[in-house]
């Protein structure tokens, strides 16, 4: 390796040190008014957003498309296709939160004007912010919203450039964000989308996707359900069918609910798929915390005391065990911040003062550290005794 000469090398310093006090001398004595590279963050990262609801339209006969504006009519930030916004709906006396994955792409909110939009199935009972969605929010409502979030989205440093996307229920918006942004070519990759469906009536997105394909998207639905004169693929995302559709050296992002999840991490053992290639989005609450090996199970229906400790206040609430701590607090009227609700992104740390809580291994993001010292993050933590827990002052 060639280098430069020693004393070239060394007296560089000395070199910048010049250049500095030149600069200084040159500057005008008056007081910087401004920082321009504060400023550059703060339209990239303005942190939570008042959102107009602009447009509320049908996605499939059990889903349906929510399209928000800044309400000031500001630019949104920037955000990668595969992302997630963070929404909070002011409801009586408390705050909801709930993640999204975005359906919209990212050029279509450095538009004039630009949107960003999820895209939301009706529940079958246990989805009460769905159905809140779909049943009551209306154009013209405001929200406060987060977006940008979530590490879900195609990095050339660690992906390859030909995905194939896995994809179950309303786990296809990051992909539909991914497909319409390399349409339009802003995103320099290949995208094979295998999309499970029930049936062919209810494919969530199925025009906008199909507006997508063409040399570097390709769609393909597969259909669980009987369905006669149905001709495409049929039956789960199996290894079989992975195998069918994937190219050479593919990385494989995977969105849609937790059964599918066990499914499919089984299917990709069986092709020999590294685990360097295969991403998950992170799935939200369990429906069912119970199901996870190390949940006492003699706790399913039980109820605690949990001591919410905020400053030199204390409040004493009612927390089942089958319900998340960030729930609970949800529940009591009690403000913490959540984004992932999955147990991934630290927002809602939580220190445990006394008592114990199970954690779900799955998505498991604290850090040594506070694993060894009693931190938990709130909304993947659950209540197995009483307990007493010390979160900001909001």
């Amino acid at each position: 390796m060639k280098v430069k000469g020693f004393l070239k090398d060394v007296g560089g310093a000395s070199r910048v040190t010049k250049a500095r006090l030149a600069a200084f001398a040159r500057a005008d004595s008056g007081p910087v008014t401004s920082d321009p590279i504060a400023e550059v963050a703060a339209a990239w990262h303005p942190g939570r957003l008042t959102l107009r609801v602009a447009q509320i339209r049908r996605a499939s006969k059990t889903a349906k498309t929510v399209r928000f504006v800044r309400a000031d009519g500001g630019e949104l930030p920037y955000f990668y296709a595969g992302q997630f916004i963070a929404l909070e709906f002011p409801l009586g006396d408390t705050v909801i939160s709930r993640p999204y994955s975005i359906s919209s792409a990212p050029y279509e909110a450095r538009t004039p004007k630009g949107y960003v939009e999820i895209t939301v199935r009706r529940s079958r009972g246990d989805g009460f912010m769905a159905d809140y969605i779909n049943d009551t929010l209306r154009e013209g409502d405001t929200v406060t919203g987060t977006l940008g979030c979530g590490q879900f989205y195609f990095e050339p440093l660690r992906d390859s450039r030909r995905i194939v996307a896995l994809a179950g229920g309303t786990g296809i918006t990051p992909f539909a964000s991914m497909a319409k942004e390399i349409a339009h070519g802003t995103l320099d990759v290949d995208l094979t989308v295998l999309f499970g469906s029930v049936s062919s009536d209810d494919i969530i997105l199925k025009e906008e996707l199909e507006a997508c394909a063409g040399p570097h998207v390709r769609i393909v639905h597969v259909l669980s359900g009987e369905e006669p004169g149905w001709t495409g693929e049929r039956g789960f995302l199996s290894a079989e069918l992975i195998r069918k559709y994937s190219p050479d050296g593919a990385s494989y992002f995977i969105c849609g609910p937790q059964a599918m999840y066990t499914f499919l991490r089984g299917e990709l053992k069986k092709l020999e798929v590294p685990a360097r290639r295969v991403r998950f989005e992170v799935f939200g609450t369990p429906k069912d915390i119970s199901r996870f090996e190390g949940f006492p199970q003699e706790e399913k229906e039980a109820v605690h005391r949990l001591t919410v400790v905020r400053g030199i206040r204390e409040d004493v609430i009612p927390a089942r065990a089958s319900e998340s701590l960030a729930v609970a607090l949800e529940r009591a009227g009690i403000r913490i911040e959540t984004a992932c609700r999955s147990g991934e992104c630290g927002l809602c740390r939580t220190k445990v003062l006394s008592g114990r809580v199970f954690v779900c291994p799955e998505g498991d993001g604290r850090r040594a550290a506070d694993k060894e010292f009693g931190y938990v993050h709130a909304c993947s933590a659950y209540p197995v005794s009483d307990v007493k827990i010390k979160i900001p002052i909001l």
